[in-house]
């Protein structure tokens, strides 16, 4: 089993973290973090005009509106990030990949009101007895140069460091756990009795494909979840505003206090840890959780210069579907799709993805526990 820590973990965890911080190999020590300004709550953004007025469709569905979705009327907005900084610390990263801001149309669409939960996937389970990856055991083919008995079951959990550490190395706190899937998400030991509203976590994309294929839906687009979680505004960092604590109030579940040492996490927000869905305010289309909690997959490719290609081109890009294929010269042996909204473990120390237009990305076959989805549906 001690190879396992090697081997597994570190193939799946390298393509985790690449999710959740998107490679930003910050090299940065814990002094230089609390020096770096001081760590404000409003970002560096290059020229804010560039956002254009967000143009709402008027035409509304006459049908019944899917149980537990909300209806999002689509239209044009401007899409992407002019965040210049990785984290609140003035620490420069690599948000680049959302950059530049271009225009895009999509149209109307019921989207969930929140993130899958645990016991929405447990009925899917139950009616086509579905096993997710992180449940079958990890073959040859994938990991060649595994022994047999390193094969086992099981996947990534964030696990607190014991004191301070230098955030340029990630694999201090993540450990992949034997037995760890959705119905274990800290481990075998654990179980999800008790958190049937928490977001499911631990699936992969074709995990999240499969419930929402057996739920009459789909994933969406990476251009329809972010013109759901703007709510028809235009150009704000966050889903709620331009001001992470309106009246000294969190908005979101993420991370407040030192990360990532074990009880780092004061919790302000109200949690430590995931938390159920729906503890904060819905945005102006009545989604919950459109920032932290948990990463969302979504259909996408992940190009780190497609948003470059298409303001290239100098129009309004309809129902973008995505690349054709993954791409990102700094990390090719990897194929990935792109997440949105950051987690529970974003935090102004060091990522902070929760902003609106930022993106992540995540190999498709790696799982984690502060990863989970949720669908939408055309009419």
């Amino acid at each position: 089993m001690k190879n396992k820590t090697f081997w597994i973990f570190a193939i799946l965890t390298i393509s985790i973290i690449s999710l959740a911080y998107s490679y930003t190999k910050l090299m940065v020590p814990k002094k230089e973090i609390a020096a770096a300004a001081g760590c404000h709550e409003t970002p560096n953004t290059s020229e804010p005009s560039v956002f254009k007025p967000t143009i709402e469709n008027k035409n509304k569905p006459t049908g019944k509106t899917p149980e537990g979705m909300v209806w999002i009327p689509g239209g044009e907005f401007s899409m992407g990030s002019n965040v210049e900084d990785e984290s609140l610390c003035s620490i420069k990263g690599v948000t680049k990949d959302a950059a530049p801001i271009h225009r895009v149309y999509v149209d109307g669409y019921y989207m969930d009101k929140t993130e899958v939960t645990n016991e929405e996937f447990e009925k899917f389970v139950k009616a086509t007895g579905y096993v997710t990856v992180a449940e079958q055991k990890p073959t040859k083919e994938e990991f060649p140069t595994a022994s047999e008995e390193d094969l086992v079951t099981g996947s990534v959990v964030f696990t607190p460091t014991p004191s301070a550490v230098n955030l340029n190395n990630f694999l201090q706190w993540w450990r992949y756990e034997p037995g760890a899937d959705w119905r274990h998400p800290e481990g075998p030991q654990s179980t999800i009795k008790g958190k049937e509203k928490y977001p499911v976590v631990h699936v992969v994309y074709e995990d999240a494909a499969a419930y929402a294929k057996w739920a009459g839906k789909r994933l969406p687009t990476e251009a329809e979840w972010e013109f759901a979680a703007r709510g028809g505004k235009t150009g704000n960092l966050y889903a709620w505003g331009n001001t992470l604590k309106p009246n000294g109030k969190f908005q979101a579940n993420i991370y407040q206090g030192h990360f990532p040492i074990k009880d780092g996490d004061t919790g302000e927000d109200g949690f430590k840890g995931i938390a159920p869905t729906a503890q904060f305010a819905p945005n102006a289309y009545g989604l919950y959780d459109m920032a932290g909690n948990v990463w969302e997959w979504v259909n996408d490719w992940y190009s780190v210069d497609y948003y470059k290609s298409l303001a290239e081109s100098g129009k309004t890009i309809k129902n973008p579907q995505g690349p054709d294929a993954y791409y990102d010269p700094n990390d090719p042996t990897e194929v990935k799709r792109v997440h949105r909204g950051g987690s529970f473990l974003c935090t102004d120390q060091y990522c902070t993805r929760y902003m609106v237009g930022t993106r992540g990305k995540g190999e498709i076959r790696s799982a984690a526990n502060h990863v989970g989805f949720r669908c939408v549906k055309s009419i």
